[in-house]
């Protein structure tokens, strides 16, 4: 059995943006209460996260747009950054903890302590922008691990495999001009935000690094699959990461409110065996990944703990 960490912190649950919000702190109740009560919880090893330190989140996000999130962060109420995402006491916090817990993710796996590392933090980040929240996304946590792993310990390729069911836009961009990143991406398409195309390839010397498979409404385990078998494998073949990161994303799963895709528990628990396969032939195995989106919470808490098996039998 592969050593597979867990990085969870109570601040997490902070991150609030009011009553009737799809993304709210009871998606990581349920999967933590899920994971305590299947014994998934008992197999993994518990990484504290830290506080992220402004010289990494700035790597990927503006000086100014850090400043402006540290003066808008209110002390009661809430302010609203975009029509989805909004500050409130405890936001900032949790948001630097989120990212900074993917920083100790990198660190527990290049330490070799674990094997994997799955973050169950909020908020999630991939539509976040250098200069922007967006998407219920403040700091974009997988950007910012693949930079700091990159940076701190000299690793030349990273791998990023984005399933959430609406496009990473974020990490894109971040990515887009950069031949050391491989983005890979499936979405339901056409849908939020409306990037995503197959067009969209990555420009200069990152041409062909970036690759968007939108997928159509109702596509399932079978498809998805077929998707990560072919284009996937034999792109991070060619590209050979020594590093890899998923974007966690459960939103795909049929029960999701948010989206209108066919994925299953069995269909996330064959696609994590898929990736976990080319980091075990290219990466020593290593494999960070994040949570990002998922709203219905039974599904989201069983997908996430059969995700956790796959890694522990990787």
């Amino acid at each position: 059995m592969a050593k597979t960490g867990l990085v969870y912190h109570p601040a997490y649950l902070e991150y609030d943006m009011g009553a009737g919000h799809p993304e709210s702190p009871n998606r990581l109740r349920a999967i933590m209460q899920q994971l305590e009560a299947s014994g998934t919880a008992a197999c993994l090893t518990r990484i504290p996260p830290r506080k992220a330190e402004d010289e990494w989140i700035t790597q990927i996000h503006t000086a100014s747009y850090l400043e402006m999130l540290k003066v808008e962060a209110p002390a009661t109420g809430r302010v609203s950054l975009d029509a989805d995402t909004s500050l409130s006491l405890g936001s900032l916090t949790a948001a630097y903890l989120a990212a900074g817990g993917a920083l100790a993710a990198v660190d527990a796996i290049m330490s070799k302590d674990v094997d994997h590392v799955f973050c169950a933090v909020r908020p999630p980040g991939h539509h976040a922008e250098a200069g922007h929240a967006m998407g219920f996304c403040l700091f974009n946590n997988v950007a910012i691990a693949a930079r700091y792993a990159q940076k701190r310990y000299g690793l030349s390729r990273v791998l990023i495999v984005d399933w959430d069911v609406h496009h990473g836009n974020g990490t894109q961009h971040s990515f887009e001009e950069d031949p050391s990143v491989l983005f890979f991406s499936t979405h339901q398409f056409p849908h939020y935000p409306g990037t995503g195309r197959a067009t969209e390839r990555g420009r200069g010397a990152g041409e062909g690094l970036t690759i968007n498979v939108p997928m159509e409404a109702g596509e399932g385990d079978e498809a998805y699959r077929a998707v990560f078998q072919k284009t996937l494998v034999q792109a991070a073949d060619a590209f050979k990461p020594e590093f890899v990161i998923i974007s966690a994303g459960f939103d795909a799963h049929q029960d999701d409110p948010l989206a209108s895709m066919g994925l299953t528990e069995e269909g996330y628990e064959d696609l994590t065996g898929i990736v976990a396969g080319i980091a075990k032939r290219h990466a020593n195995g290593r494999i960070l990944s994040s949570l990002e989106g998922g709203y219905h919470l039974t599904s989201l808490a069983a997908s996430v703990d059969r995700h956790i098996q796959a890694l522990l039998a990787a």
